[in-house]
């Protein structure tokens, strides 16, 4: 049966990729990207000379179906983003759902490995039993909408935020929350990762004081 790997790779620190996600990423005859430039220096830490090409959310149908012809041709492939696992809050799954329909001898290889949603909430000290994740914020359009499902979520909520508007999230967060206690994990695994703890106000209170630079993960506490 021919397999096709679903690889998570470090979100920061490149040490945190197991041994097994190390062999397949070696032996595989394609690794798909998110950005093959971020993925190549993971695979240069490791030695690892596999081929390589992108596989994204602006890749175009042309890029799936290709990826079908690799599939009937016999080729192994593994799939990684450019951090953490595959599948979350990244297309990934778009392209599995699709070749799974198409192929019903692939076998779909899940090799699991780091995640930030898992990473931040291991140490947020929140109840972890149930939880909901929001992924990123709309940009623009429905972002109120947004804060107020959150708002009315009873478990833990875990969300995605990008340096360019974590203080503006946060600002909007504390606006619908009020003060129910909330984790922001900046950095998690590199050189400068930091947990801020408190009200919404006193985050971005900490934030400020400190650096808003950087990947964010936001925990905000069960009622």
């Amino acid at each position: 049966m021919q397999n096709f790997y679903i690889v998570a790779t470090p979100i920061g620190n490149l040490e945190d990729i197991s041994a097994r996600a190390l062999s397949v990423l070696a032996e595989a005859d394609l690794i798909l990207c998110e950005d093959t430039r971020v993925t190549r220096k993971l695979l240069d830490r490791y030695n690892i000379k596999t081929p390589t090409q992108s596989y994204h959310q602006h890749s175009k149908l042309s890029k799936i179906n290709q990826i079908k012809d690799y599939v009937r041709q016999g080729k192994e492939i593994a799939l990684v983003s450019d951090a953490g696992t595959p599948g979350i809050s990244d297309p990934g799954g778009k392209l599995v759902q699709e070749l799974a329909l198409e192929f019903n001898d692939l076998k779909v290889v899940p090799i699991p490995g780091p995640s930030a949603v898992i990473a931040a909430l291991s140490v947020s000290g929140f109840p972890a039993d149930k939880f909901v994740f929001f992924g990123f914020p709309p940009h623009k359009k429905g972002r109120q909408k947004f804060w107020q499902e959150i708002a009315a979520q009873k478990n833990t909520v875990v969300l995605y935020e990008s340096t360019h508007r974590i203080l503006k999230s946060l600002e909007e967060m504390r606006q619908a929350i009020g003060d129910r206690p909330i984790i922001v994990a900046r950095e998690l695994t590199k050189k400068f990762e930091t947990i801020y703890r408190g009200t919404p106000r006193e985050v971005i209170s900490q934030i400020a004081e400190g650096s808003s630079k950087g990947e964010f993960v936001v925990v905000i506490s069960a009622i």
